[in-house]
Protein backbone atom coordinates (compact mmCIF):
# COMPACT_ATOMS: atom_id res chain seq x y z
CA UNK A 1 0.00 0.00 0.00
CA UNK A 2 1.18 3.54 -0.74
CA UNK A 3 2.17 5.61 2.26
CA UNK A 4 1.27 9.22 3.01
CA UNK A 5 4.85 10.25 2.28
CA UNK A 6 4.32 9.18 -1.36
CA UNK A 7 1.44 11.58 -2.12
CA UNK A 8 2.07 13.44 -5.39
CA UNK A 9 0.45 16.41 -7.09
CA UNK A 10 -1.28 13.92 -9.38
CA UNK A 11 -2.70 12.11 -6.33
CA UNK A 12 -4.06 15.38 -4.96
CA UNK A 13 -5.60 16.28 -8.31
CA UNK A 14 -7.31 12.89 -8.43
CA UNK A 15 -8.54 13.02 -4.82
CA UNK A 16 -9.86 16.55 -5.40
CA UNK A 17 -11.82 15.52 -8.48
CA UNK A 18 -15.43 14.36 -8.58
CA UNK A 19 -14.22 10.85 -9.43
CA UNK A 20 -11.80 10.84 -6.50
CA UNK A 21 -14.47 12.09 -4.12
CA UNK A 22 -16.82 9.32 -5.25
CA UNK A 23 -14.11 6.70 -4.81
CA UNK A 24 -13.33 8.03 -1.32
CA UNK A 25 -17.03 7.73 -0.44
CA UNK A 26 -16.91 4.08 -1.48
CA UNK A 27 -13.72 3.32 0.47
CA UNK A 28 -15.12 5.06 3.56
CA UNK A 29 -17.68 2.26 3.81
CA UNK A 30 -14.95 -0.25 4.65
CA UNK A 31 -14.16 -0.74 8.34
CA UNK A 32 -10.36 -0.69 7.89
CA UNK A 33 -9.80 -1.78 11.50
CA UNK A 34 -6.88 -3.83 12.78
CA UNK A 35 -8.97 -6.97 12.33
CA UNK A 36 -10.18 -6.17 8.81
CA UNK A 37 -7.39 -4.07 7.29
CA UNK A 38 -5.66 -6.84 5.33
CA UNK A 39 -8.88 -8.16 3.80
CA UNK A 40 -10.30 -4.67 3.22
CA UNK A 41 -7.09 -3.45 1.59
CA UNK A 42 -7.04 -6.45 -0.73
CA UNK A 43 -10.64 -5.80 -1.79
CA UNK A 44 -9.94 -2.10 -2.35
CA UNK A 45 -6.81 -2.88 -4.36
CA UNK A 46 -8.74 -5.31 -6.55
CA UNK A 47 -11.30 -2.63 -7.27
CA UNK A 48 -9.19 0.55 -7.53
CA UNK A 49 -5.78 -0.77 -8.57
CA UNK A 50 -2.82 1.63 -8.07
CA UNK A 51 -5.07 4.29 -6.54
CA UNK A 52 -5.97 2.05 -3.62
CA UNK A 53 -3.05 3.30 -1.52
CA UNK A 54 -3.99 6.98 -1.49
CA UNK A 55 -7.66 6.14 -1.05
CA UNK A 56 -7.04 4.00 2.02
CA UNK A 57 -4.49 6.43 3.45
CA UNK A 58 -6.78 9.42 3.02
CA UNK A 59 -9.70 7.54 4.57
CA UNK A 60 -7.65 6.61 7.63
CA UNK A 61 -6.22 10.13 7.97
CA UNK A 62 -9.70 11.64 7.85
CA UNK A 63 -10.83 9.33 10.64
CA UNK A 64 -7.87 10.40 12.75
CA UNK A 65 -8.53 14.05 11.93
CA UNK A 66 -12.11 13.82 13.18
CA UNK A 67 -10.77 13.63 16.76
CA UNK A 68 -8.56 16.70 16.26
CA UNK A 69 -10.87 18.93 14.25
CA UNK A 70 -14.58 19.36 13.68
CA UNK A 71 -15.69 15.99 12.32
CA UNK A 72 -17.75 17.51 9.51
CA UNK A 73 -14.83 19.60 8.26
CA UNK A 74 -12.31 16.77 8.51
CA UNK A 75 -14.56 14.53 6.41
CA UNK A 76 -13.71 16.39 3.21
CA UNK A 77 -10.10 17.40 3.84
CA UNK A 78 -6.85 16.03 2.46
CA UNK A 79 -3.82 15.43 4.69
CA UNK A 80 -0.43 13.82 4.78
CA UNK A 81 0.49 11.87 7.90
CA UNK A 82 3.08 14.39 9.11
CA UNK A 83 0.85 17.35 8.27
CA UNK A 84 -1.96 15.89 10.37
CA UNK A 85 0.43 15.03 13.20
CA UNK A 86 1.66 18.63 13.46
CA UNK A 87 -1.60 20.39 12.60
CA UNK A 88 -2.91 22.63 15.37
CA UNK A 89 -6.04 21.27 17.06
CA UNK A 90 -9.19 23.24 16.25
CA UNK A 91 -9.67 24.87 19.72
CA UNK A 92 -6.07 26.12 19.73
CA UNK A 93 -6.30 27.38 16.13
CA UNK A 94 -9.46 29.29 17.05
CA UNK A 95 -7.64 30.81 20.03
CA UNK A 96 -4.78 31.99 17.81
CA UNK A 97 -7.32 33.41 15.37
CA UNK A 98 -9.00 35.38 18.15
CA UNK A 99 -5.68 36.88 19.24
CA UNK A 100 -5.05 37.94 15.64
CA UNK A 101 -8.57 39.22 14.96
CA UNK A 102 -8.70 42.21 12.63
CA UNK A 103 -5.11 41.86 11.44
CA UNK A 104 -3.72 40.90 8.05
CA UNK A 105 -2.03 37.54 8.55
CA UNK A 106 0.40 35.61 6.36
CA UNK A 107 0.72 31.94 7.33
CA UNK A 108 4.16 31.32 5.84
CA UNK A 109 4.18 27.59 6.67
CA UNK A 110 0.53 26.95 5.94
CA UNK A 111 0.86 23.22 5.18
CA UNK A 112 -2.63 21.85 4.42
CA UNK A 113 -4.36 24.98 5.75
CA UNK A 114 -5.69 24.18 9.22
CA UNK A 115 -4.67 27.52 10.79
CA UNK A 116 -5.88 29.46 7.73
CA UNK A 117 -9.31 27.87 8.11
CA UNK A 118 -9.64 29.46 11.56
CA UNK A 119 -7.91 32.73 10.67
CA UNK A 120 -10.17 33.58 7.76
CA UNK A 121 -13.10 33.89 10.17
CA UNK A 122 -11.41 36.63 12.26
CA UNK A 123 -8.54 38.24 10.33
CA UNK A 124 -8.97 41.24 8.04
CA UNK A 125 -7.20 39.29 5.30
CA UNK A 126 -5.17 36.08 5.08
CA UNK A 127 -2.63 34.61 2.71
CA UNK A 128 -0.81 31.29 2.91
CA UNK A 129 2.42 29.94 1.53
CA UNK A 130 4.44 26.77 1.84
CA UNK A 131 7.48 25.30 0.18
CA UNK A 132 5.88 21.85 -0.16
CA UNK A 133 3.85 21.81 -3.39
CA UNK A 134 1.84 18.73 -2.38
CA UNK A 135 0.69 20.24 0.91
CA UNK A 136 -0.03 23.51 -0.86
CA UNK A 137 -2.23 21.67 -3.35
CA UNK A 138 -4.03 20.02 -0.44
CA UNK A 139 -4.53 23.44 1.15
CA UNK A 140 -6.13 24.69 -2.06
CA UNK A 141 -8.55 21.74 -1.97
CA UNK A 142 -9.26 22.19 1.75
CA UNK A 143 -9.76 25.97 1.71
CA UNK A 144 -11.35 26.53 -1.69
CA UNK A 145 -10.57 29.35 -4.12
CA UNK A 146 -11.07 32.35 -1.82
CA UNK A 147 -7.78 32.16 0.13
CA UNK A 148 -4.67 33.54 -1.56
CA UNK A 149 -1.99 30.81 -1.69
CA UNK A 150 1.49 30.76 -3.20
CA UNK A 151 4.55 28.54 -3.10
CA UNK A 152 7.39 30.17 -1.17
CA UNK A 153 10.24 29.44 1.23
CA UNK A 154 9.46 30.74 4.74
CA UNK A 155 13.07 31.93 5.00
CA UNK A 156 12.53 34.28 2.05
CA UNK A 157 9.63 36.58 3.03
CA UNK A 158 7.15 37.34 0.26
CA UNK A 159 4.81 39.70 2.13
CA UNK A 160 5.12 43.07 3.79
CA UNK A 161 3.07 44.76 6.51
CA UNK A 162 1.54 41.49 7.70
CA UNK A 163 1.59 39.46 10.88
CA UNK A 164 3.59 36.36 9.97
CA UNK A 165 2.53 33.00 11.38
CA UNK A 166 5.22 30.30 11.34
CA UNK A 167 4.99 26.62 12.28
CA UNK A 168 8.38 24.97 11.70
CA UNK A 169 8.35 21.18 11.41
CA UNK A 170 9.24 19.45 14.66
CA UNK A 171 9.35 15.92 13.26
CA UNK A 172 11.52 14.42 10.58
CA UNK A 173 11.17 10.85 9.35
CA UNK A 174 8.87 10.08 12.28
CA UNK A 175 11.45 11.36 14.79
CA UNK A 176 10.63 14.20 17.18
CA UNK A 177 13.05 17.16 16.99
CA UNK A 178 13.85 18.40 20.50
CA UNK A 179 16.45 21.11 19.85
CA UNK A 180 14.62 24.14 18.34
CA UNK A 181 17.69 24.79 16.18
CA UNK A 182 16.90 21.44 14.50
CA UNK A 183 13.37 22.53 13.54
CA UNK A 184 12.68 22.79 9.82
CA UNK A 185 13.29 25.71 9.26
CA UNK A 186 15.51 26.18 12.36
CA UNK A 187 14.06 28.41 15.07
CA UNK A 188 17.21 30.53 15.41
CA UNK A 189 17.17 31.27 11.68
CA UNK A 190 13.46 32.15 11.73
CA UNK A 191 14.01 34.52 14.64
CA UNK A 192 16.75 36.27 12.71
CA UNK A 193 14.81 36.50 9.43
CA UNK A 194 11.71 37.93 11.17
CA UNK A 195 13.47 39.86 13.94
CA UNK A 196 11.77 43.17 13.10
CA UNK A 197 8.40 41.74 12.07
CA UNK A 198 5.19 41.10 13.97
CA UNK A 199 5.35 37.30 14.11
CA UNK A 200 3.90 34.26 15.86
CA UNK A 201 6.06 31.11 15.92
CA UNK A 202 4.56 27.81 17.05
CA UNK A 203 6.92 25.49 18.96
CA UNK A 204 6.86 22.16 20.76
CA UNK A 205 4.90 22.10 24.06
CA UNK A 206 8.00 21.30 26.14
CA UNK A 207 10.04 24.24 24.83
CA UNK A 208 13.02 25.31 26.95
CA UNK A 209 12.31 28.99 27.64
CA UNK A 210 15.90 29.78 28.59
CA UNK A 211 17.22 28.38 25.31
CA UNK A 212 14.78 30.57 23.36
CA UNK A 213 15.82 33.66 25.29
CA UNK A 214 19.45 32.83 24.53
CA UNK A 215 18.53 32.84 20.85
CA UNK A 216 17.55 36.48 21.26
CA UNK A 217 13.76 36.21 21.52
CA UNK A 218 12.39 39.03 23.69
CA UNK A 219 8.62 38.72 23.33
CA UNK A 220 5.89 36.71 25.03
CA UNK A 221 5.95 32.93 25.40
CA UNK A 222 2.47 31.41 25.64
CA UNK A 223 1.69 27.83 26.69
CA UNK A 224 -1.80 26.65 25.72
CA UNK A 225 -3.70 23.62 27.02
CA UNK A 226 -6.85 22.01 25.69
CA UNK A 227 -8.55 18.71 26.30
CA UNK A 228 -6.56 18.10 29.47
CA UNK A 229 -3.08 18.40 27.97
CA UNK A 230 -0.61 21.01 26.76
CA UNK A 231 -1.10 21.50 23.03
CA UNK A 232 1.22 24.26 21.92
CA UNK A 233 3.84 26.77 22.96
CA UNK A 234 3.87 29.96 20.89
CA UNK A 235 6.31 32.85 20.64
CA UNK A 236 4.53 36.19 20.20
CA UNK A 237 6.82 39.01 19.08
CA UNK A 238 6.89 42.18 21.20
CA UNK A 239 4.59 43.91 18.69
CA UNK A 240 1.85 41.39 19.52
CA UNK A 241 2.42 40.90 23.26
CA UNK A 242 0.61 42.74 26.05
CA UNK A 243 2.79 45.34 27.80
CA UNK A 244 4.85 43.81 30.60
CA UNK A 245 3.89 40.21 29.74
CA UNK A 246 6.64 37.71 28.91
CA UNK A 247 4.95 34.46 29.99
CA UNK A 248 1.31 33.43 29.53
CA UNK A 249 -0.69 30.28 30.33
CA UNK A 250 -3.97 29.86 28.44
CA UNK A 251 -6.31 27.14 29.72
CA UNK A 252 -8.88 26.78 26.95
CA UNK A 253 -10.99 24.20 28.81
CA UNK A 254 -11.56 26.70 31.63
CA UNK A 255 -11.38 29.93 29.66
CA UNK A 256 -8.64 31.04 32.06
CA UNK A 257 -5.52 33.08 31.31
CA UNK A 258 -2.62 33.81 33.62
CA UNK A 259 0.46 35.93 32.95
CA UNK A 260 3.63 36.80 34.79
CA UNK A 261 2.15 40.27 35.33
CA UNK A 262 -0.43 38.76 37.73
CA UNK A 263 0.21 38.65 41.52
CA UNK A 264 2.31 35.71 42.73
CA UNK A 265 2.22 36.17 46.49
CA UNK A 266 1.44 32.67 47.75
CA UNK A 267 2.68 30.94 50.90
CA UNK A 268 4.67 27.74 51.41
CA UNK A 269 2.97 25.76 54.18
CA UNK A 270 1.80 22.41 55.49
CA UNK A 271 -0.76 20.48 53.45
CA UNK A 272 -4.42 21.35 53.81
CA UNK A 273 -7.33 19.14 52.87
CA UNK A 274 -6.56 18.99 49.14
CA UNK A 275 -3.59 18.59 46.83
CA UNK A 276 -3.97 20.25 43.44
CA UNK A 277 -1.84 19.38 40.44
CA UNK A 278 -2.07 22.55 38.30
CA UNK A 279 -2.87 22.45 34.61
CA UNK A 280 0.14 21.64 32.44
CA UNK A 281 0.03 25.07 30.81
CA UNK A 282 0.43 26.71 34.22
CA UNK A 283 3.39 24.50 35.08
CA UNK A 284 4.94 24.85 31.63
CA UNK A 285 4.71 28.63 31.71
CA UNK A 286 6.23 28.79 35.20
CA UNK A 287 3.13 30.42 36.68
CA UNK A 288 2.38 28.04 39.55
CA UNK A 289 2.68 30.75 42.21
CA UNK A 290 0.46 33.07 40.18
CA UNK A 291 -2.17 30.32 39.89
CA UNK A 292 -1.97 29.65 43.64
CA UNK A 293 -2.34 33.34 44.50
CA UNK A 294 -5.40 33.66 42.27
CA UNK A 295 -7.19 30.65 43.79
CA UNK A 296 -6.22 30.97 47.47
CA UNK A 297 -3.83 28.01 47.44
CA UNK A 298 -0.29 27.52 48.71
CA UNK A 299 2.81 25.52 47.84
CA UNK A 300 4.01 22.46 49.72
CA UNK A 301 7.57 23.23 48.63
CA UNK A 302 8.87 26.32 46.79
CA UNK A 303 10.52 24.20 44.09
CA UNK A 304 7.64 21.74 43.49
CA UNK A 305 4.51 22.44 41.42
CA UNK A 306 2.00 20.70 43.72
CA UNK A 307 -0.35 23.08 45.50
CA UNK A 308 -2.60 22.63 48.52
CA UNK A 309 -5.70 24.22 49.95
CA UNK A 310 -8.74 23.58 52.10
CA UNK A 311 -11.12 24.16 49.18
CA UNK A 312 -10.87 23.31 45.49
CA UNK A 313 -11.14 26.11 42.93
CA UNK A 314 -14.47 25.88 41.11
CA UNK A 315 -14.34 23.30 38.35
CA UNK A 316 -10.84 22.07 39.25
CA UNK A 317 -10.08 18.49 40.23
CA UNK A 318 -7.90 17.60 43.15
CA UNK A 319 -6.85 14.86 45.55
CA UNK A 320 -8.30 14.69 49.03
CA UNK A 321 -5.63 13.67 51.54
CA UNK A 322 -6.50 10.55 53.54
CA UNK A 323 -3.08 9.84 55.01
CA UNK A 324 0.51 11.04 54.94
CA UNK A 325 3.16 8.31 54.70
CA UNK A 326 6.84 7.71 54.29
CA UNK A 327 7.91 6.55 50.84
CA UNK A 328 8.72 3.00 51.93
CA UNK A 329 7.09 0.29 49.92
CA UNK A 330 6.02 -1.81 52.89
CA UNK A 331 4.37 1.26 54.47
CA UNK A 332 2.60 2.15 51.23
CA UNK A 333 1.47 -1.45 50.70
CA UNK A 334 0.00 -1.68 54.21
CA UNK A 335 -1.82 1.65 53.91
CA UNK A 336 -3.29 0.79 50.51
CA UNK A 337 -4.44 -2.58 51.82
CA UNK A 338 -6.04 -0.95 54.85
CA UNK A 339 -8.03 1.31 52.50
CA UNK A 340 -9.09 -1.65 50.30
CA UNK A 341 -7.27 -0.18 47.33
CA UNK A 342 -7.63 -2.05 44.03
CA UNK A 343 -6.18 0.53 41.63
CA UNK A 344 -3.90 3.48 42.28
CA UNK A 345 -2.96 6.56 40.30
CA UNK A 346 0.61 7.56 41.17
CA UNK A 347 1.81 11.13 40.67
CA UNK A 348 5.47 11.93 41.26
CA UNK A 349 7.41 15.20 41.36
CA UNK A 350 10.89 15.80 42.75
CA UNK A 351 11.49 12.12 43.57
CA UNK A 352 13.43 9.64 41.43
CA UNK A 353 10.78 6.93 41.19
CA UNK A 354 9.13 4.98 38.37
CA UNK A 355 5.34 5.03 39.02
CA UNK A 356 4.61 2.02 36.80
CA UNK A 357 7.28 -0.13 38.42
CA UNK A 358 6.08 0.87 41.90
CA UNK A 359 2.47 0.08 41.01
CA UNK A 360 3.42 -3.45 39.97
CA UNK A 361 5.34 -4.05 43.19
CA UNK A 362 2.46 -2.87 45.40
CA UNK A 363 0.39 -5.97 44.45
CA UNK A 364 -3.03 -4.39 45.00
CA UNK A 365 -5.92 -6.74 45.76
CA UNK A 366 -8.76 -4.52 46.95
CA UNK A 367 -11.57 -2.63 45.22
CA UNK A 368 -11.32 1.13 45.84
CA UNK A 369 -9.60 3.50 43.37
CA UNK A 370 -7.11 5.74 45.19
CA UNK A 371 -4.08 7.92 44.42
CA UNK A 372 -0.58 8.38 45.72
CA UNK A 373 1.00 11.82 45.40
CA UNK A 374 4.72 11.41 46.01
CA UNK A 375 6.92 14.46 46.31
CA UNK A 376 9.85 16.08 48.05
CA UNK A 377 9.29 18.48 50.94
CA UNK A 378 11.84 21.16 51.89
CA UNK A 379 15.45 21.14 50.73
CA UNK A 380 19.01 20.55 51.87
CA UNK A 381 19.55 18.56 55.06
CA UNK A 382 15.85 18.86 55.95
CA UNK A 383 14.68 17.44 52.63
CA UNK A 384 12.52 14.33 52.77
CA UNK A 385 10.28 12.35 50.46
CA UNK A 386 6.60 12.17 51.37
CA UNK A 387 3.67 10.16 50.02
CA UNK A 388 0.11 11.42 50.35
CA UNK A 389 -2.58 8.75 50.11
CA UNK A 390 -5.56 10.41 48.47
CA UNK A 391 -8.86 9.95 46.76
CA UNK A 392 -9.74 11.98 43.67
CA UNK A 393 -12.27 14.79 44.03
CA UNK A 394 -15.89 13.71 43.74
CA UNK A 395 -18.92 15.79 42.77
CA UNK A 396 -19.44 16.57 46.46
CA UNK A 397 -16.15 17.94 47.74
CA UNK A 398 -17.62 19.98 50.60
CA UNK A 399 -17.88 17.39 53.37
CA UNK A 400 -15.24 16.59 56.00
CA UNK A 401 -12.26 14.51 54.93
CA UNK A 402 -12.38 10.82 55.78
CA UNK A 403 -9.18 11.01 57.76
CA UNK A 404 -6.87 13.94 58.48
CA UNK A 405 -3.25 13.75 57.30
CA UNK A 406 -0.79 12.58 59.90
CA UNK A 407 2.35 14.39 61.06
CA UNK A 408 1.86 17.70 59.23
CA UNK A 409 4.89 19.11 57.47
CA UNK A 410 6.28 22.17 59.31
CA UNK A 411 5.59 25.43 57.40
CA UNK A 412 8.34 27.30 55.56
CA UNK A 413 8.07 30.60 55.87
CA UNK A 414 -3.54 49.09 13.04
CA UNK A 415 -1.96 46.82 10.29
CA UNK A 416 -1.87 47.91 6.60
CA UNK A 417 -2.98 45.53 3.79
CA UNK A 418 -0.54 42.95 2.49
CA UNK A 419 1.72 44.03 -0.36
CA UNK A 420 3.24 41.28 -2.48
CA UNK A 421 6.46 42.26 -4.25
Amino acid sequence: MQSAAAFTRADVAYLSSAAGAADLDDVARYRLTDDTLVADAAAIRARFGPRAGVLVETTLLRRRAAAKFDAAAAAGWLFTDEALEQATAAPVARHHAQRLAGKTVHDATCSVGTELAALRTTAARVIGSDIDEVRLAMARHNLGPDVMLCRADALKPVSRDTVVLLDPARRSGGRRLIDPRAYIPPLDVLLEVYRDRAAVIKCAPALDFDSVRRLGFDGEIEVTSSGGSVRKTCLWSPQLADPGVRRRATLLDRGEVLTDADPDDCDVASPGRWIIDPDGAVVGAGLVRHYAARHGLWQLDPAIAYLSGNQLPAGVGGFEILDQLSVREEVLRQALSAHDCGSVEILVRGVDLDPDALRRRLRLAGHAPLALVITRIRSGAQSRDVAFLCRAASDDASGPPQRPPETPVPPVTPVTPVTLP
